[in-house]
C-alpha cells in the first residue's frame, strides 16, 4: 500500500521546492493536507503525480486539479495570511480550498456543478463553506475578498471576480489560449487592476470564462 505521508513529502521536496515554492507556510500546508482525499475514488495512487488530474463534472464543464507545483506557486502568489477572506473558484473536490484553509484563511469554495459541490462538502466537512452557483459571477455575498484563486484556465479577464476583491486584494488565474497560457496575478488598487504574468502553465479551460467565438463565413 502506498505510503501517502511519504508521497506528500516527496511532492514537497521534489516538485514544489524545485519550482520556486519557498514560502514555508505554503510548503507545510501542502505537506499536511492529504491530497489523496480530494481525488476520485480509486485514483488515490495518482494523487501526487506532477500532472493535472481530471476530477469529472458535467458535459463541457469538466474540473481538473492543477499539478501540485502549479497550484502551490499560484497559492504562494496570493500571500495568504491567517484570517484572510479567500474565494476558491471552480473548487472541484475542494483541495485548493483545504490548503488555503490550512494557511489560516476563511475560504468560500465556489462550484457550479452540483455533484462536485456535494463532493467538496463531503471532503471539506463542517469547516468548509461550499457555495453552488455560476463561476463567472463569483460569490458576492461573501465579498470583498483578500484573495481569489481560479482553478482552471480562463480565456477572458474575470472582471466580476476582480470587482469582488478588497483594495490591494489579489487574484491568481491561468490566463490565455490553450497554448501560451500563463499563471497571472492581478492586484486591485482602487478601481484599477494591475496584471503580471508569473509563469507558463497549462490547464483545461473553464467554460464559464471562454472567449466568445466569432462568426465564420
Amino acid at each position: 500500500m502506498l505510503d501517502y505521508a511519504q508521497a506528500r513529502r516527496m511532492m514537497v521536496d521534489c516538485q514544489l521546492r524545485t519550482f520556486d515554492v519557498n514560502d514555508n507556510a505554503v510548503l507545510d500546508a501542502f505537506d499536511s493536507v492529504p491530497r489523496e482525499d480530494f481525488v476520485p475514488r480509486g485514483r488515490e495512487a495518482f494523487a501526487y503525480i506532477d500532472q493535472p488530474l481530471k476530477l469529472g463534472g458535467a458535459e463541457g464543464d469538466v474540473r481538473t486539479t492543477a499539478a501540485p507545483m502549479v497550484l502551490a506557486r499560484m497559492i504562494q502568489a496570493l500571500k495568504l495570511r491567517p484570517g484572510a477572506a479567500a474565494l476558491d473558484v471552480g473548487t472541484g473536490y475542494g483541495y485548493a480550498a483545504a490548503v488555503m484553509a490550512r494557511l489560516g484563511a476563511t475560504v468560500t469554495a465556489l462550484e457550479s456543478v452540483p455533484a462536485l459541490a456535494e463532493a467538496a462538502r463531503e471532503r471539506l466537512g463542517a469547516g468548509g463553506s461550499v457555495v453552488e452557483g455560476p463561476l463567472a459571477a463569483g460569490a458576492p455575498d461573501g465579498a470583498p475578498y483578500d484573495a481569489i484563486l481560479v482553478n482552471g484556465r480562463v480565456e477572458v479577464r474575470p472582471q466580476a471576480l476582480l470587482e469582488q476583491l478588497k483594495d490591494d486584494g489579489r487574484l491568481v488565474c491561468i490566463l490565455g489560449p490553450d497554448r501560451g497560457a500563463k499563471a497571472t496575478l492581478f492586484v486591485r488598487a482602487g478601481d484599477a487592476y494591475g496584471a503580471r504574468p508569473l509563469f507558463d502553465a497549462a490547464m483545461p479551460g473553464l467554460s464559464a470564462f471562454a472567449a466568445e467565438t466569432g462568426f465564420t463565413f
